[in-house]
């Protein structure tokens, strides 16, 4: 829309500058003539404003932006539907999105980046208890204020979970290819707040990485390369990166929607490796980090004995990396020994070691210790068995010190080498003897104590096979009847012309 066609006034606002121009529309910088506040006007196209499908979605974007009242979402303040120039007014942001800060400055800093996608995920979670669904996440529709604050815009694809007032069709897709979850090309209707994950782990993958996902693909092609997790990983086009936004962004990637994280503030704990939920340890000075870090778990030996521990978390995961305590399937976690015990796959801290994302089609790359659990990522639930309270108190798995050694356990039963229980050993040494007759050696070229952990590739060679595989539609058998029937027009009409000469 060029400036000429807008009026210098709509409704009570003053039109001051052009911001930016769209298919959708244009939107203005303007004034509110009565209170002199700066607000952002979308005024959108003529040719759509015929389209009362498109003015639906346009009003839609109003209501919903009007119901999120918080700060990391951009406020809705007025709508005007009638005349020539329908109009929304909005929440006037000074800064810039985060694809144009992307385009300014390349890639974000990781810390950086964790922090802005934290915030919208904050808004984004609003929206989705609120039952709404963006359907459009992208580095374009997140502003960044100069004080650095993200807010999430442009709310003209989100979706009413309730009811979609018939805007979306079956089978349509809507939304930007690059950033849109692969199942919402085929039907953006039944889209769920997971699509809007798998949008905002595409996000993240363009703000640490600095390049589009699947760029220089068209929809079909984009298409095919989502369903199959054909990508490069964040790490091999940024090797600064940690391992667990590696992780993080991948496993919101994954093609499959039980695959992702089943909320905004999961997908945030996979970032940030903290349990939003985790209650502190009762009696624990919460000024004293070490003094709360402590973990009770509950796990089984291969005779079936039940045997309960506790540690720090990072002579856990030491233990776990080891695979010193057998199926990570069966273990329960819990910040105290008699409260209620869950999945390790259910705490942050651990869920990097358990959860798998969908293998990529070039090799392993999960890097994560393997699992005989469900496809999609969870792990199967048992009920917990903790030690009596009269027996022998928990092993400490923090019994060695800062080293994260595992201390002395109580005695177990015989266990073969790949049960990963452990043998019980005499008091005052410095680590127990594994059942593995060849125990991973810290120090060696295959486990970095100093750096992130990453295991062999081996461990998730198996993964690729468990895939669900992608059925693409078959083309359909060709159809001769048209040729049949050409053949016997041109016999009819040669039988014909030779009893007509004879």
């Amino acid at each position: 829309m060029s400036p000429d066609t807008t009026p210098p006034q709509l409704g009570n606002y003053d039109i001051v500058s052009k911001i930016a121009e769209g298919g959708m529309g244009t939107v203005y910088k303007g004034r509110n003539r009565t209170t002199g506040e700066v607000v952002a006007i979308k005024v959108i196209a003529p040719t759509t404003a015929k389209n009362p499908v498109l003015l639906q979605r346009f009003e839609r974007e109003f209501l919903a932006a009007r119901v999120l009242d918080h700060p990391n979402v951009v406020r809705a303040l007025d709508y005007c539907g009638t005349g020539p120039h329908p109009f929304l007014v909005m929440e006037f942001v000074d800064g810039e999105s985060i694809g144009q800060r992307i385009e300014r400055k390349g890639p974000i800093l990781e810390a950086e980046a964790i922090r802005l996608v934290a915030q919208v995920c904050e808004g984004l979670q609003r929206a989705h208890k609120q039952g709404l669904v963006h359907r459009d996440v992208k580095p374009d529709n997140i502003m960044i204020t100069r004080e650095g604050i993200a807010k999430l815009t442009d709310m003209g694809l989100v979706k009413d979970v309730e009811g979609d007032l018939n805007l979306t069709k079956t089978g349509r897709g809507l939304g930007t290819p690059h950033y849109m979850a692969p199942e919402q090309f085929r039907n953006a209707k039944n889209v769920d707040v997971r699509g809007d994950i798998y949008s905002l782990g595409a996000t993240l993958y363009a703000m640490v990485t600095g390049n589009i996902p699947f760029d220089n693909a068209s929809p079909l092609d984009c298409w095919m390369k989502k369903v199959r997790n054909e990508f490069p990983t964040p790490r091999e086009l940024n090797p600064s990166l940690s391992d667990r936004i590696d992780w993080a962004i991948r496993r919101a990637m994954s093609a499959e929607p039980d695959r992702r994280p089943a909320s905004c503030r999961e997908f945030l704990e996979d970032l940030t490796g903290q349990s939003r939920t985790a209650p502190p340890r009762p009696g624990s000075n919460p000024t004293n980090p070490a003094a709360a870090d402590v973990w009770y778990l509950v796990y089984k030996d291969e005779t079936g004995t039940t045997h309960t521990v506790k540690g720090s978390t990072e002579s856990i995961r030491n233990a776990l990396r080891d695979n010193l305590l057998g199926d990570t399937t069966q273990i329960l976690v819990n910040r105290t020994k008699t409260g209620q015990f869950q999945p390790l796959s259910s705490m942050a801290e651990f869920r990097d070691l358990v959860v798998v994302p969908a293998a990529l089609p070039s090799g392993p790359t999960s890097g994560r210790i393997p699992r005989s659990g469900p496809q999609s990522g969870t792990m199967r639930r048992a009920e917990p068995e903790p030690a009596d309270p009269g027996s022998n108190p928990p092993a400490d798995l923090s019994a060695a010190g800062r080293s994260g050694r595992l201390g002395a356990l109580p005695p177990t039963g015989r266990s073969g080498p790949q049960s990963g229980a452990m043998r019980s050993t005499p008091a005052g040494s410095a680590r127990p003897t594994p059942t593995n007759p060849n125990p991973p050696r810290r120090g060696t070229p295959d486990v970095d104590e100093t750096a992130p952990y990453t295991p062999s590739n081996r461990s998730s060679g198996g993964l690729a096979k468990n895939r669900k595989s992608v059925q693409l539609p078959k083309k359909p058998p060709f159809d001769w009847t048209p040729i049949l029937l050409a053949l016997v027009l041109v016999l009819s009409a040669t039988v014909g012309y030779l009893v007509l000469v004879k």
